[in-house]
């Protein structure tokens, strides 16, 4: 998945901003907590990384060679895929989805429903 896509596809989930940070970093944020980084180098795709949930999710993600463990965050939460050839374009999608869905249900009862009233 190049770099323009999976930006795009990141923004077009609800209520999602974007912010350069830790050098050549995008960070993907809903209600300001992360739930996408992409890694840069360049114009080019330096790993991204997502949150999973902590069970099977991440043991299954991890199996996959080009998947591991990400640093700098929260342990069997977060994974880094180092290859993008490691998943499917509609996989990544499907697990950067369900990032987004993990800090959105984590989020306080008033910040989620200000968030489904903006989707309305």
């Amino acid at each position: 998945m190049r770099l323009a896509a999976l930006r795009q596809f990141a923004l077009s989930l609800p209520s999602t901003t974007v912010v350069k940070q830790w050098g050549e970093h995008l960070v993907f944020k809903v209600a300001e907590k992360m739930f996408l980084i992409i890694g840069l180098d360049g114009e080019t795709i330096d790993g991204v990384t997502f949150k999973c949930a902590p069970d099977r999710e991440f043991d299954d993600l991890t199996e996959i060679e080009g998947i591991t463990q990400a640093p700098y965050c929260a342990k069997r939460h977060w994974v880094r895929v180092a290859d993008l050839a490691a998943l499917p374009a509609p996989e990544l999608e499907s697990r950067i989805r369900r990032s987004y869905d993990l800090v959105v249900a984590k989020l306080p009862k008033k910040k989620q429903a200000a968030l489904a009233a903006r989707k309305l």
